[in-house]
């Protein structure tokens, strides 16, 4: 079938839009949004979308849509067509039955209603829709599916449910189910992402589907990638994309993807939802390995009007779309069937994790199927203390009665108290006998949170296989350490590789007085929490773990915010706030916290040449606390022998401070997306941190997208075209034109800088 782009001209309250949608991030926030701090104050609501369209000449036509939050209802030419309840899977809505002679009418309606969700969701539809025509004896899309069987030799198996003759590399086959050796054949893994294309054809159709030859195993000896031992250096990553909302533009995740990979990254975890067909491909073609995740709850609610309501009804046709999607992907080596759900704490919730895990194995035996699963809230809910009911409420399951405020955010409110004490707590042999049912499920057991079991994991289970799917960032030198000692521990994953929208402030080192706590009020927006900020700019966290991982070249330097006056108050879900900079205006002479990352015995700190201090290194990190002064900054790593190891320097900007417009990419195309960095910087080019401007951007010959910076605690909006800088930095996003020049110009009212970008 021909896959057609439909994602022009259509009308959303009355104007005329591009698809993807966020409908949501267009909305007012409002202190009293019953949304929350989880839900960063936006409100609820219900989105209409309607498409006029020519009747298609083909005989069959599908329409594929990618993601539609939520509750989707699909109506041709006025009747009910399809839809999806649950807001982050892909369905189809075969079109056959409902078009007419000449103009056709296509109308999706959804609705949210909140409290929804744990994080910022988004509305309406997110991601794009497709149209897909041809003939009554289609391949139908994702029919073929295309798995390794061996990669030495590498042979391929071929399923469709209808026959097919396929080519590739050179040789051919036919039938329902067949294999093929393919000669000389070049694997895909992290470092040789090498992709092929298989031609499909039935007679009446043809189709080219890209594959890779790849064989996951996985047993105690360890995780294996064509035979090869992989260690999983993962991050966590929500489905938001910053300042664009939940909006999915394929230039955005593949910029996501590449940030991560170039930064030592090999892994991502989807969080906690199916991710999409925009980061499947980038993962595919940049080598990175992907988890991904089906959802945040099962049928006890998390949040009063989450998809619990829904999930016993819709649970295995989720999964059934997400494997179709996921099949022919090599970057998919991991199932993960939901995240820090109470369920498995009862017998139903058991035989779901044993019916879903047969299912997958069924359909796609192929990868392994994991979980997110947070023992200590399996083993809280097995003695009757659990956090999640029907009704999002919080009760006791065993006995009815409610627990005292104890639902979702209470329980990560507790947990921020706790901290990393958290890793301990499902260490008892009562907590293993809990969990124990559950787990024994699993191909692979997802640990949330609970590191102090890996080390007895190897005797308690000798069968048990382990990853880490989400971990504290301050415990990645402890966690990576024990990746490496002990073969049945595949991989960890911190949370999160990605600041992201919602959950307000459960990463931040706020330096507010209304930072206290883990619910945060109006006006926080962001969860302040990631190697990466909103933006794509790293911080300490992500070159502490390039550090462990043994993927700097040189040692880093950050340093903590030195232009406040207060110290900070600490949020759990963070190890570090300090960021690549030693520019901070009008602060010479305060206390300054650095930081350098690197695998040493010792560094040594120099300031305009001037030798300040030297520390050792532990856990990959040494600390320094030294008086602000501008100028330049370096750090020296040396060995336990006193032998240099490397060094790197950190800058002031020079005088004038100025505009900086600093585009991606130096060319489009006609349609594409592309991101600029605006930045207030020296005359070296240097990006200074603390002198903050309120800045407008405009677009001529494109569209602005959206505009803003990563401060974590403000009311300005994505999407105006005005925001203020954030330690010195902002960003806005443009899609091009049809030709011509893109122009962006930006100004604080009294300078401006302009910047144009040729359409080829």
């Amino acid at each position: 079938m021909r896959k057609i782009s439909f994602n022009d001209n259509w009308t959303y309250k009355g104007q005329t839009i591009t698809l993807p949608h966020d409908a949501m991030l267009h909305e007012q926030r409002d202190p009293n949004a019953i949304s929350g701090s989880a839900g960063a104050f936006f409100p609820d609501g219900e989105y209409v979308y309607e498409k006029t369209f020519p009747r298609p000449a083909a005989e069959h036509v599908l329409f594929q849509f990618e993601g539609v939050y939520k509750n989707a209802k699909v109506y041709i030419n006025g009747k009910e067509a399809g839809g999806a309840a649950y807001g982050y899977i892909p369905f189809f809505v075969n079109a056959d039955a409902y078009l007419i002679d000449g103009e056709n009418t296509i109308r999706v309606e959804c609705a949210v209603k909140h409290p929804d969700s744990r994080w910022y969701s988004g509305a309406g539809i997110y991601r794009p829709v497709w149209l897909w025509e041809g003939p009554k004896d289609s391949i139908e899309p994702e029919s073929v599916k295309i798995s390794t069987v061996s990669y030495d030799p590498a042979v391929i198996r071929v399923q469709s449910p209808k026959a097919v003759k396929v080519e590739v590399a050179g040789v051919s086959g036919e039938g329902t189910d067949f294999e093929l050796t393919i000669p000389d054949a070049r694997l895909w893994s992290e470092n040789t992402p090498y992709l092929y294309t298989a031609k499909v054809t039935n007679g009446a159709d043809s189709e080219e589907i890209p594959f890779g030859i790849r064989k996951v195993e996985w047993s105690t000896k360890g995780l294996f990638i064509n035979g090869k031992e992989t260690l999983l250096r993962g991050g966590c990553l929500h489905h938001d994309n910053g300042i664009l909302g939940a909006a999915t533009y394929d230039e955005s995740e593949w910029r996501r993807v590449k940030t991560l990979k170039d930064a030592g990254f090999n892994a991502i975890r989807s969080s906690h939802n199916p991710c999409s067909r925009a980061m499947l491909e980038a993962c595919d073609a940049l080598g990175v390995y992907l988890m991904d995740e089906t959802w945040d709850m099962w049928y006890n609610h998390k949040t009063k009007y989450d998809y619990a309501t829904d999930w016993r009804e819709h649970h295995m046709e989720d999964l059934a779309a997400m494997v179709n999607r996921d099949f022919n992907h090599p970057s998919v080596i991991l199932y993960s069937i939901g995240n820090e759900v109470s369920e498995p704490a009862k017998p139903e919730g058991v035989e779901a994790i044993r019916e879903m895990v047969s299912y997958l194995h069924q359909v796609d035996p192929n990868r392994a199927v994991t979980g997110g699963f947070n023992l200590m809230i399996i083993s809280n809910a097995a003695k009757g203390k659990g956090i999640y009911d029907e009704n999002g409420e919080g009760r006791d399951e065993s006995s009815d009665k409610k627990l005292q405020g104890m639902n979702s955010t209470v329980f990560n409110m507790v947990t921020s108290l706790i901290g990393t004490g958290m890793n301990k707590s499902a260490n008892s042999k009562k907590a293993d006998a809990a969990t124990t049912p559950a787990l024994a499920q699993l191909d692979i057991c997802g640990y949330n949170y609970a590191s102090g079991r890996y080390p007895m994991e190897g005797k308690a289970h000798p069968e048990r296989v382990v990853v880490g799917s989400e971990t504290f960032p301050q415990t990645i030198a402890q966690n990576w350490a024990m990746v490496k000692k002990y073969p049945y521990l595949v991989g960890d994953f911190m949370w999160t590789a990605w600041d992201y929208l919602g959950e307000a402030g459960i990463g931040a080192w706020a330096y507010t007085e209304d930072g206290k706590g883990f619910s945060k009020p109006y006006p926080w927006l962001l969860g302040d929490t990631g190697a990466f900020d909103i933006l794509g700019d790293p911080n300490g966290e992500l070159f502490w773990a390039s550090a462990v991982w043994g993927k700097l070249d040189a040692p880093a330097i950050c340093v903590q915010p030195v232009n406040h006056e207060k110290k900070p108050i600490k949020a759990a879900w963070r190890g570090t706030n300090a960021i690549p900079s030693w520019s901070w205006a009008g602060c010479k002479g305060k206390t300054a916290t650095v930081e350098v990352y690197y695998d040493a015995a010792k560094v040594e700190l120099l300031l305009n040449g001037r030798k300040l201090s030297s520390a050792k290194v532990k856990n990959s990190k040494a600390s320094f606390k030294v008086n602000y002064a501008p100028g330049r900054l370096e750090a020296v790593a040396y060995g336990a022998d006193g032998r240099e190891l490397g060094r790197s320097a950190l800058n002031t900007a020079d005088a004038p401070l100025h505009l900086a417009v600093k585009p991606e990419k130096t060319s489009v195309q006609p349609g594409e997306v592309v991101y600029i960095p605006v930045t207030v910087e020296g005359a070296n080019g240097v990006v200074e941190s603390n002198a903050d401007r309120k800045l407008c951007v405009t677009v001529e010959g494109g569209e602005l997208l959206g505009f803003g910076s990563a401060n974590p605690r403000t009311e300005e909006r994505f999407d105006t075209g005005e925001y203020t800088t954030y330690y010195g930095r902002a960003l806005a996003v443009v899609r091009a034109g049809g030709s011509g020049t893109v122009t962006i110009i930006a100004t604080d009212g009294k300078e401006s800088s302009t910047v144009r970008i040729p359409v080829k």
